[in-house]
């Protein structure tokens, strides 16, 4: 039932990547709240604070699809490099402005929005390269172990940065950050030669009158090839599909605020702790994680999470009780992790090499926009209606969507890990 660690006690090269992603992650939380508390107390508005975030997203959305593109034709090991110099080099400028006390917000917004820039460019490529690394077998571990690495970041980049914050400053939170870029740096260094591999059957096929597409290597970033080859392969688009109808119909976060006081009474420390359930449910589905190597029909535990999601929340609109609240809301994190394990390690099994970059610069913008519109959508609901009844309306919506690409998609239920077809 534990996670998988195969991957990591078989090949040096995932071993030094996975453990550098983990370190370099880290920081970069630490990064992020460090800048959250210079920002407010530079300004001392809650609203300067929110537009680091809209200073990430919009860069993270616009080059996530073109970063992807990058990544099909070019070296992926020198992208890989080349944009994590960048985002150490960055950190460095936030050091450098925070121990000059700069005190412009507006540079702090910049380097933010650069940051994010390099982020799009590198987790495409980084993305990518693991399936070059692992067998097919072994990719669903892979997954569950980078979601480990995610979780723990979250979990404890931001809490580090708070707390050197508070013993040293903000230049201290950045030069650890700084410090922690090597580790990536050093396995990306290590790494062979990442080059697309040239399969004529990786390209769409040609129209009737069309040239047949060129060589990977030979071939300019194309996002909307991307595009036309993920809109062909049913298997392949209804894991973006299933993933928006849980991030969208029922993403119950925004109201996280209300609820704690409307529901159970509570104040800043409840929605912390509403905050924290999922990302605690999500970190616990990595840990026991030993069994999603065992699942073949792929397509079909998809779904299964998916609804899951969605039946979660939609029980956690009925609660009345904190920790039973608490308890849901971790399951439905559970059920994320499960979904997410699947769906990269389809797009990475299933997706031939010279577009597995473009798909995986469509999942970061899926993973970062999704979200953003399930916040407008609920809070929307909220106000309309209610509270309870946007959770539970959109609990309900997610898993009659999921209900629905299940009789739809009869193609993606059957699914098989050891046949996969785009």
């Amino acid at each position: 039932m534990l996670a998988d660690v195969t991957p990591l006690r078989v090949n040096p090269d995932f071993r030094r990547l996975w453990f550098g992603n983990t370190v370099s992650y880290i920081g970069q939380q630490m990064t992020a709240m460090a800048v959250a508390l210079q920002v407010y107390a530079i300004t001392g508005s809650s609203f300067h604070v929110g537009l680091v975030g809209l200073c990430s997203l919009v860069p993270l959305i616009a080059f996530g699809l073109y970063g992807g593109a990058v990544a099909d034709v070019v070296d992926r090991r020198r992208l890989g490099l080349i944009t994590a110099c960048g985002a150490t080099l960055l950190s460095a400028a936030l050091a450098a402005a925070a121990i000059a006390d700069v005190r412009s917000v507006w540079l702090l917004y910049a380097i933010v929005a650069l940051q994010a820039v390099c982020f799009a460019m590198n987790s495409p490529a980084r993305s990518s390269m693991i399936p070059r690394l692992l067998p097919a077998e072994q990719l669903p571990a892979a997954n569950a172990l980078a979601s480990l690495a995610g979780g723990v970041g979250q979990m404890a980049g931001p809490m580090l940065g708070g707390v050197f914050v508070g013993l040293w400053g903000y230049q201290a939170a950045y030069l650890i950050d700084v410090a922690a870029f090597t580790a990536s740096l050093y396995a990306m260094w290590r790494l062979p030669a990442m080059l697309p591999e040239s399969d004529a059957g990786a390209a769409p096929e040609p129209a009737d009158g069309e040239p047949a597409a060129a060589p990977a290597a030979r071939r300019r970033p194309s996002v909307m090839e991307g595009l036309r080859y993920l809109g062909s392969r049913p298997n392949l688009r209804t894991t973006f599909v299933s993933d928006m109808c849980a991030m969208v119909l029922a993403q119950p976060r925004v109201l996280f605020p209300a609820i704690a006081g409307l529901w159970y009474g509570g104040d800043t420390r409840t929605v912390g702790l509403l905050a924290a359930a999922p990302a605690a449910g999500a970190l616990l589905g990595s840990v026991f994680s030993g069994w999603l190597g065992r699942i073949h029909r792929q397509g079909r535990a998809v779904l299964v999470a998916v609804a899951s999601w969605g039946a979660a929340v939609a029980v956690f609109g009925l609660t009345r009780n904190l920790w039973l609240g608490l308890l849901f809301l971790a399951l439905a994190g559970c059920a994320d992790t499960v979904s997410m394990v699947f769906r990269n390690t389809m797009l990475q099994a299933a997706a031939p090499d010279d577009m597995r970059g473009r798909l995986q610069g469509v999942f970061l913008v899926v993973v970062v926009g999704g979200p953003r519109l399930g916040d407008f959508l609920a809070g929307s609901a909220a106000d309309a209606v209610s509270p309870a009844a946007a959770v539970v309306g959109g609990g309900v919506a997610c898993v009659l969507a999921i209900s629905l690409i299940a009789v739809l998609q009869r193609g993606f239920t059957r699914y098989d890990a050891r046949h996969p077809v785009p």
